[in-house]
């Protein structure tokens, strides 16, 4: 389920970005003493970011933002989806159904607009997820050290 965050998920917020294994291919974990700090306590809310619930755990999070005209690569300006999901819950098909979900509330919010996803061409994982979710390469390029991959998925 997708929510709106609530305070009660910040320890599994807290968790999700002080991982290694979640930030293995987003340049690197912060130390979980800069997250405590970092995080507020009452969270963000707004439109496009939404927490993953699965039977009344945090397990993850979605987001939907502009992209950043400056950053490298293709498709500034549009709207980019992102995840993270807590190391215990991968190959189970969650990141596939939550951003699923996320891209329906889109479509229903801002129809007809196009949506880019970019992830490391190492990370396979995020590939396959970006590929299930029906994206198709727009660019390649090199950020934070590595070849990005840069898919557009047009509703």
């Amino acid at each position: 389920m997708l929510r709106e965050p609530a305070a009660d998920d910040r320890a599994a917020l807290v968790e999700l970005m002080a991982s290694p294994e979640v930030h293995a291919f987003l340049g690197g974990a912060r130390s979980r003493e800069e997250v405590e700090r970092a995080l507020p306590t009452e969270p963000a809310r707004r439109p496009g970011l939404f927490v993953v619930d699965f039977d009344g755990a945090t397990i993850g999070i979605v987001t939907l933002d502009r992209r950043d005209p400056e950053r490298p690569g293709r498709g500034g300006g549009a709207i980019e989806l992102g995840y993270l999901l807590l190391p215990d819950v991968w190959g189970r098909g969650f990141a596939v159904e939550a951003c699923a979900a996320a891209l329906r509330w889109l479509d229903d919010v801002l129809p007809g607009e196009p949506v880019v996803l970019t992830t490391q061409t190492a990370n396979s994982r995020s590939m396959r997820v970006a590929t299930k979710l029906g994206f198709v390469e727009l660019d390649r390029f090199e950020e934070f050290g590595a070849e990005q991959w840069s898919g557009i998925r047009r509703a």
